[in-house]
C-alpha cells in the first residue's frame, strides 16, 4: 500500500521552481533598484561637476570685470564710458548667475531622495549666489555714478573683490564637498549591493543544492530503479519488486510496473503451458501423419505394382494377338483387311497401356520425357484417328485442318496424349456445340496444334486457375491427365499451352462462346 503524502511530486517540483524563480526575481529587483540609485547619484554628481565648471566661468568673468573696471578707473573715464566698458561683461555675468540659479533649482529637485540636509545645503547655496549677485549689482551701480574720485572707485572695486571671492570660494567648496559626498555614497551603495549580491548568490546556491539533493536527485534514483526494472522485464525476468511507499507520480509508476510484471509473469506461465500442450499436439499429429504417410507409401507401392502387373498381363495377350494377326495376314490373303484392323486396334490398345503407365509414373513423381525429333503433323493425324470413335459416339463432328510439316523436338507419346486429352475434354464439356476443330499452328519460331469447340466456354473466374493443380471449373468433371499435368508436360519441352474463351466471332465455330486451347513448341531447325 502507498503511504499518502500531502504534496505530489508535481507540487513539490513546482514549489522548488517557484522558490528559485523568486530568488531570481529578487536578485533582478535588487540589481534594478541599486542601478537606479547609482544612476541617480551619478547624475547628481555630474550636475555638481557642471555647477563647479560654471562657478569657474563666473570666477573668470568676475576677474575680467575687475581688470576692465580697474583700467577704466585708472584711465579716469567718465561714468558713461565706464558703464559702457563694463556693460558686456556685466551681462555675461548676469547670464551666468541665471544659469546657476536654474542649476540650483534643478539640484534641489534631484536631491529630494537624499533628504532635507542636501536640500538645505542647496538652499544655502542659493543664498550665497544671491549675495554674490547683490554685491555685483552694487559694484556695477557704484562704478556707474558720476564721480571722478579714483580712490573712491578703487575702494568699491577692492570691496567687491574682497567680498565676492570668499562667497565664490564657499560656493565652489560646497559643491566639491557635496560631489565628494555623493561619490562616497555611490561607493557605499556599491559595497551594499555587492554584499546583497553575495548573500543572494549564496542563498541561491544553497537553495539549488537543497532542491537537487532533497528533491531532484532522489527522483533520479527512483527513475534509475524504474529503468533497471524495465530492462529486467525486457529480459523476461518478471521478478520485479519496486517499493510502493509514495503516492506521487513515480510511486504510481512503480505500482503499475509491479502490476505489469505480475501480469506478464502470469501470461508467460499460460503461454508456457499452451506451448507444452501445442508441442504435445504437434507430436501426436506428426506421429499420425507419419503413419498416414507410411500407409500412403504402401498404397502407392501397391498401386504401382498393380499397374505393372496389369501392364504385364495386358501386354502378353496383346503380343499374341499382334503375332496371330501378322500370321493371319500372311496365310489368308482374303482376310488381310480384317487382320489389319485387328493389328491396328491392338497397337492402339498397346499405346493406351503405355499412356496408362506414363500417367501412373507421373503421379508417383517418376515422369521422364523421351525427347526426339517430332513432326506435329503426324501427331495431329494420330490424334484424329484415336478420337474419331469417341467423337462419333458423342454425336460430334471432328474437323481436321490439313497440316504441313511441323518439325519440333519433344516426346511424341506425351504430345499425342496431351492433344488427345484436349479433344476428350472438349467432347465432355462442349457436346451441345456439336463441332470440334483440330488445326495446326505456324508462327515465327514456333509450331503447334490447337483444339477449338463451340461449347459454352469457360467462366471468367476459372480462366486464371484452370491450369493450376487440382483446379476444376464450375461444374467441371475433370480432364483426363489434368490441365496442370498438360502444362507441365508442354513447359518441360520448352513450350506453352494457352486457353482462349470466348472466341472472337470470326474464329468461332458456331453460336456458342467456344473455347480454344493451343499448344506451341519451338520449331526445330531443318
Amino acid at each position: 500500500m502507498l503511504r499518502r503524502r500531502k504534496m505530489s511530486l508535481k507540487a513539490r517540483l513546482g514549489g522548488g521552481a517557484a522558490l528559485l524563480t523568486a530568488g531570481t526575481v529578487l536578485t533582478a529587483a535588487t540589481l534594478y533598484v541599486g542601478m537606479t540609485r547609482v544612476s541617480d547619484r551619478l547624475e547628481t554628481a555630474l550636475a555638481a561637476e557642471a555647477r563647479i565648471a560654471r562657478y569657474s566661468i563666473l570666477s573668470t568673468q568676475v576677474s575680467t570685470l575687475l581688470v576692465v573696471a580697474t583700467e577704466a578707473v585708472q584711465s579716469r573715464l567718465d561714468a558713461e564710458a565706464r558703464t559702457e566698458r563694463i556693460a558686456p561683461i556685466s551681462r555675461n555675468i548676469a547670464e551666468t548667475f541665471t544659469r546657476l540659479r536654474s542649476d540650483l533649482e534643478l539640484a534641489v529637485t534631484q536631491v529630494e531622495a537624499l533628504g532635507l540636509d542636501a536640500q538645505s545645503r542647496y538652499a544655502t547655496q542659493s543664498l550665497g549666489l544671491a549675495r554674490m549677485q547683490a554685491l555685483l549689482d552694487s559694484t556695477v551701480s557704484g562704478l556707474g555714478q558720476a564721480t571722478t574720485d579714483v580712490d573712491r572707485l578703487r575702494a568699491q572695486i577692492n570691496a567687491f573683490a574682497s567680498g565676492f571671492d570668499p562667497l565664490l570660494n564657499q560656493a565652489v567648496n560646497a559643491e566639491i564637498l557635496f560631489r565628494n559626498d555623493i561619490l562616497s555614497g555611490i561607493e557605499r551603495l556599491r559595497q551594499a549591493l555587492s554584499l546583497i549580491a553575495l548573500i543572494i548568490g549564496a542563498l541561491s546556491i544553497l537553495t539549488a543544492l537543497a532542491f537537487y539533493l532533497g528533491l531532484v536527485r532522489p527522483q533520479f534514483l527512483r527513475l534509475d530503479r524504474l529503468r533497471d526494472a524495465a530492462r529486467q522485464i525486457g529480459a523476461q525476468n518478471y521478478a520485479v519488486a519496486l517499493p510502493e511507499t509514495r503516492a506521487d507520480e513515480i510511486g504510481h509508476l512503480f505500482s503499475e510496473t509491479n502490476r505489469m510484471a505480475r501480469a506478464l509473469a502470469q501470461k508467460e506461465d499460460a503461454v508456457r503451458a499452451d506451448r507444452a500442450a501445442l508441442n504435445e499436439i504437434i507430436d501426436q499429429r506428426t506421429a499420425e501423419l507419419r503413419a498416414a504417410n507410411d500407409q500412403l507409401a504402401k498404397t502407392d507401392e501397391t498401386r504401382r505394382r498393380f499397374f505393372a502387373d496389369i501392364s504385364h498381363e495386358l501386354r502378353t495377350p496383346l503380343t499374341v494377338i499382334l503375332m496371330e494377326a501378322q500370321i493371319g495376314q500372311k496365310q489368308q490373303a482374303e482376310a488381310n483387311a480384317a487382320f489389319a484392323t485387328i493389328q491396328d486396334r491392338a497397337e492402339r490398345l498397346n499405346r493406351r497401356i503405355d499412356d496408362l503407365l506414363r500417367v501412373a509414373r507421373s503421379e508417383s513423381g517418376e515422369l521422364a520425357l523421351d525427347l526426339h525429333a517430332v513432326d506435329l503433323a503426324d501427331i495431329l493425324g494420330q490424334v484424329a484417328q484415336d478420337v474419331a470413335a469417341e467423337c462419333d459416339s458423342a454425336g460430334m463432328r471432328l474437323e481436321v485442318v490439313p497440316a504441313p510439316a511441323l518439325p519440333t523436338t519433344g516426346d511424341a507419346n506425351w504430345l499425342r496424349q496431351v492433344v488427345a486429352g484436349l479433344v476428350s475434354n472438349a467432347v465432355r464439356h462442349a457436346r451441345e456445340g456439336g463441332v470440334i476443330r483440330l488445326e495446326p499452328i505456324e508462327e515465327p519460331g514456333f509450331v503447334g496444334l490447337s483444339v477449338s469447340d463451340n461449347g459454352p466456354g469457360v467462366a471468367a473466374p476459372d480462366r486464371a486457375t484452370l491450369f493450376d493443380r487440382f483446379a476444376r471449373g464450375s461444374g467441371s468433371q475433370g480432364f483426363g491427365i489434368g490441365l496442370a499435368l498438360a502444362r507441365w508436360v508442354i513447359e518441360a519441352q520448352s513450350g506453352t499451352i494457352t486457353l482462349q474463351s470466348p472466341l472472337p466471332r470470326p474464329d468461332a465455330l458456331g453460336d456458342g462462346p467456344g473455347t480454344k486451347v493451343s499448344v506451341r513448341l519451338p520449331r526445330r531447325a531443318p
